[in-house]
């Protein structure tokens, strides 16, 4: 279910004006949700969904009560108001307590495309056509999925603060795999408005990655100079930022953390090419304006030319250390520069083109260490010239030394991301040297 801001705000209203609780927050998410899947030239499923959830959560005595409920009407919302305060008084006082926020400013944010029959499973059908109709014409099977959103998330206190926003997003992610099925291609994007999803672009360069005959090498562990496309340094740097909390680095358990205390703002730990942002008004990966437990995001760096300059700290660590609470953020943009992925390639004597990673896990936190397997499309760079398929390898790699070894970068563009449950991100290609492989993977 898709409820508009003045269905949500007299939900939260009604809930907020029964409560018995020293204070009282209401959450609302929901919207509705399609997704085609497609297999060698058809489409296999398709499914769409509309759903809400509301979580009441009752304050008394510096305890905190929750419940959820995906019921809206006025018998299940009493019950779950009642129940919340009933769990509230049970608990033992909550040592990291804090008050509901009251009211925020909140800078716009341009995520919602508002023709929203562009995101129904028509749509989704003829994005997924151009990339089966692409296979046919190179001569590789080609297989996908297209999935689009509508969403809205609310937040209200008792306090005062009605926070609304809502969302649309269009992604496509298609593979192609050569007749022979020795070998992959891969291409993909997420867009919030359905016009920027340029399908048939992600339809070539799937199928083009995926046209070749010749065998793939298999390559020895060991430390390669390496391309990364703009998708698997979105991954990458997601990793390095999520790992930027302040709490983990004032408590010495990060690579941000000061040996002897306190957190390494300030601090160059990276290259000076990296630079890493959010911002609610950025053309191309946009934030949201409302941030975790309603602090609002403001544009800034997280990494600004190679230095420290801020880390996420959540209300409650930022009141007990007297700073200023900064929300994690799940969109990104990570600055780029002039060299093009030709140029790149042209300046390799033996390296990797690596199209995307997938299964990553961090090994060590305090190191930044991250395992990861290459995925669909890794290519043998021989005296400046992509010389045949490789395949895939599994790396263990600290980001700390990779992104303080940055030898250059492309434009910035869109990409898709899988790592942290999706989001926007805009990342370069990049090219690092000292990527270490540990193992072979295979697989193609």
């Amino acid at each position: 279910m898709f409820l508009s801001s003045d269905d949500a705000r007299t939900i939260t209203e009604r809930i907020i004006a029964r409560s018995n609780a020293d204070a009282c927050v209401v959450r609302i998410d929901g919207g509705e949700d399609f997704s085609l899947r497609f297999a060698r030239g058809g489409a296999t499923t398709n499914l769409a969904t509309s759903e809400t959830s509301l979580r009441i959560s009752s304050h008394i005595g510096g305890r905190v009560g929750s419940v959820t409920t995906t019921r809206l009407d006025d018998e299940a919302l009493e019950a779950a108001r009642a129940r919340s305060e009933e769990i509230a008084r049970m608990l033992p006082v909550d040592p990291d307590y804090v008050a509901p926020l009251g009211p925020q400013e909140y800078e716009s944010s341009a995520r919602y495309d508002d023709n929203a029959s562009a995101l129904r499973l028509d749509t989704l059908a003829a994005q997924a056509a151009r990339v089966i109709d692409e296979g046919a014409r190179v001569g590789v099977d080609t297989f996908g999925c297209a999935s689009s959103a509508r969403r809205f998330e609310t937040l209200a206190t008792s306090a005062g603060l009605f926070a609304y926003e809502r969302r649309s997003e269009i992604d496509l992610s298609a593979t192609a795999r050569n007749k022979s099925d020795r070998w992959s291609g891969w291409a993909g994007a997420h867009e919030f408005f359905s016009a920027r999803l340029d399908s048939e672009s992600i339809a070539r360069r799937a199928c083009e990655k995926a046209a070749h005959d010749t065998e793939p090498v298999d390559l020895e562990p060991g430390d390669y100079t390496v391309i990364l496309e703009p998708v698997a340094v979105a991954e990458l740097a997601f990793w390095t930022l999520s790992a930027m909390d302040a709490r983990a680095a004032d408590e010495g358990r990060s690579f941000y953390a000061r040996p002897g205390g306190g957190a390494l703002i300030g601090e160059k730990l990276f290259d000076e090419k990296l630079t890493i942002r959010i911002d609610p008004a950025d053309p191309l990966a946009p934030e949201a304006g409302v941030g975790w437990e309603g602090v609002p995001h403001r544009a800034r760096a997280f990494i600004d030319k190679g230095v420290v300059s801020s880390l996420y700290r959540s209300r409650a660590w930022a009141q007990k250390t007297d700073a200023e609470a900064i929300p994690f953020a799940r969109n990104f943009i990570m600055a780029g520069g002039d060299a093009s992925l030709d140029d790149m390639i042209r300046s390799v004597k033996r390296g990797v083109l690596i199209t995307r990673i997938w299964y990553e896990n961090m090994v060590e936190p305090k190191s930044l260490l991250l395992t990861g397997l290459t995925r669909d499309g890794n290519f043998l760079i021989e005296n400046g010239r992509v010389t045949a398929p490789v395949r895939n390898m599994r790396f263990n790699q600290r980001l700390g030394e990779l992104f303080a070894n940055i030898v250059a970068l492309g434009p910035a563009e869109r990409t898709w991301r899988a790592a942290g449950g999706g989001g926007a991100a805009a990342a370069p290609p990049m090219l690092v040297e000292k990527f270490h492989f540990s193992s072979k993977s295979s697989g193609v």
